[in-house]
C-alpha cells in the first residue's frame, strides 16, 4: 500500500513527490500561496493529517500554530521535523540595526528550505522514512532521491554562473527570509522592512529604513507576492531603488516535483534582473 503522506508547504511538498514519483504522491496540508507563519487549515487538510502514515514538515519556527493541530490530528502519523534532522544546516536570526529582534521565535531561522545544501539532506532523510513505511520500494524512493539531488546540483550551478555578475549587489528584503540563498551563495541582505514575519512596519521603522537605503546606498528592494505591494511603495515612494519580486515558496509556479529548484532559480533571476535595471 502506498504511504500516505502530509508536508506542510509547497517547497517541501515538490521534495516529497520527486522522492515518491512512480509509486505516489504527497498532499499539500498549507494551501499553495497562503502565509505558512498563521494559517486556518481547511476540512481536507485536517482531513489529509487524519488519514497520514508520515508528515513532513519545516519546522515549528515557521508554524507555530501547527505543532498541536499534528499532536491531535496526526497522532498516529511518524511526524519529521526537517530542521532537526541529522545533517540539516541551521542559521540564527540575524539581529541588528537594520534587522529586528525576534522575539517571538525561536533563534534559530525556519527558512532553511532556501539552502539547497538541506534540500539535498532533505531528499535523503524523506526516502529512508518512506522506505520503513514501504520496503518494498526502498531502491525506488532511494533512486530519486538521488535524481531529485543531481537537479538540485544543476540548478546550483546555473544560479552560481547567472549571480557572477552581480555579487555585491546592495539590496534590502522585505521580510528576512532569505538567509540562507544569501549565505550559500555570497550575498548578504543589508536590513528587511518588516520587523517580523507578520508585523508591519510602523512610521518610526518606515522612516528609519528610508534613512539605511540612502546611507547603505541600496540598489534593489525585494517584495514578496504575498504581501501588500503598496506597502513597498509607501516605504520608497520617494528613493531611487529598483524593486523586484522574490518569492521563498514559489505560489506563482506550478505545484509538482520539479517547484523545488524552480523556487531557487526564480531567486537568483529576480536578483539578476533587478541588478541590471
Amino acid at each position: 500500500m502506498t504511504p500516505r503522506v502530509a508536508t506542510d508547504i509547497g517547497p517541501i511538498y515538490s521534495l516529497a513527490a520527486r522522492v515518491m514519483a512512480g509509486i505516489g504522491g504527497p498532499e499539500l496540508i498549507i494551501r499553495h500561496g497562503a502565509s505558512p507563519h498563521a494559517y486556518s487549515l481547511r476540512p481536507s487538510e485536517a482531513a489529509a493529517l487524519e488519514k497520514a502514515d508520515l508528515v513532513f514538515w519545516v519546522s515549528e519556527g515557521l508554524t507555530p500554530w501547527l505543532k498541536r493541530r499534528l499532536e491531535i490530528l496526526a497522532s498516529k502519523a511518524q511526524v519529521v521535523e526537517l530542521m532537526k534532522a541529522d545533517g540539516a544546516i541551521e542559521l540564527p536570526y540575524r539581529e541588528g540595526a537594520t534587522f529586528a529582534n525576534h522575539d517571538d521565535h525561536s533563534v534559530i531561522d525556519p527558512h532553511g528550505w532556501l539552502d539547497p545544501e538541506n534540500g539535498k539532506v532533505w531528499l535523503g532523510v524523506m526516502a529512508s522514512e518512506l522506505s520503513k513505511i514501504d520496503p518494498l520500494n526502498t531502491d525506488l524512493y532511494f533512486e530519486n532521491a538521488a535524481a531529485g539531488t543531481l537537479e538540485i546540483s544543476q540548478a546550483v550551478a546555473r544560479i552560481n554562473e547567472a549571480l557572477i555578475a552581480v555579487r555585491g549587489l546592495r539590496f534590502i528584503v522585505f521580510h528576512d527570509a532569505y538567509q540562507y540563498f544569501e549565505r550559500r551563495f555570497g550575498f548578504s541582505a543589508s536590513g528587511s522592512i518588516l520587523v517580523g514575519d507578520a508585523v508591519a512596519p510602523n512610521p518610526a521603522r518606515i522612516i528609519e529604513i528610508r534613512g539605511q537605503v540612502a546611507e547603505l546606498g541600496i540598489g534593489c528592494v525585494f517584495s514578496e507576492p504575498q504581501f501588500n505591494p503598496t506597502l513597498v511603495a509607501s516605504v520608497f515612494q520617494d528613493a531611487e531603488v529598483s524593486t523586484a519580486v522574490i518569492d521563498s515558496q514559489g505560489i506563482e509556479l506550478a505545484l509538482g516535483m520539479a517547484l523545488y529548484p524552480q523556487v531557487l532559480e526564480s531567486i537568483a533571476k529576480e536578483i539578476v534582473a533587478c541588478a541590471e535595471e
